[in-house]
């Protein structure tokens, strides 16, 4: 059996279609979904308010975005904080693992972009 540090190493991970394959499916399970996603991108610009998130993602319902959240938050993405105050103020915000997600949404956004103008360009 694999030690925890092996199966981290990355090239180890490159070289071996078992890891790659399990570290790919630990990403996907931590931002798989229609929601995740757009949580965090709108989590990247800084703490924000539980409705001030609704706001931002369109047609998300409230009981969707608080499952979506403590997934989140589960998975060390997401850290919930709570103001004792009056009224309770409550802010989400990204742990360091979450702002580390910055440069696979970067990417994706890369491919999506290339790709659409390739898709555009091979209908013409």
């Amino acid at each position: 059996m694999d030690t925890f540090q092996e199966l981290i190493d990355r090239d180890k991970v490159q070289q071996c279609p078992r890891h790659y394959v399990l570290a790919l499916t630990d990403t996907l399970n931590v931002v798989n979904g229609k929601w995740k996603l757009p949580i965090i991108a709108s989590l990247l610009h800084g703490k924000i308010r539980f409705k001030d998130l609704q706001e931002n993602i369109e047609k998300i319902t409230p009981r969707m975005l608080s499952k979506e959240l403590k997934e989140l938050e589960i998975n060390g993405m997401v850290e919930r904080k709570v103001y004792p105050q009056t009224p309770i103020l409550i802010e989400y915000v990204l742990t360091d693992s979450g702002k580390n997600i910055t440069k696979v949404i970067d990417s994706m956004i890369d491919w999506g972009m290339m790709h659409r103008t390739e898709a555009i360009k091979s209908r013409w």
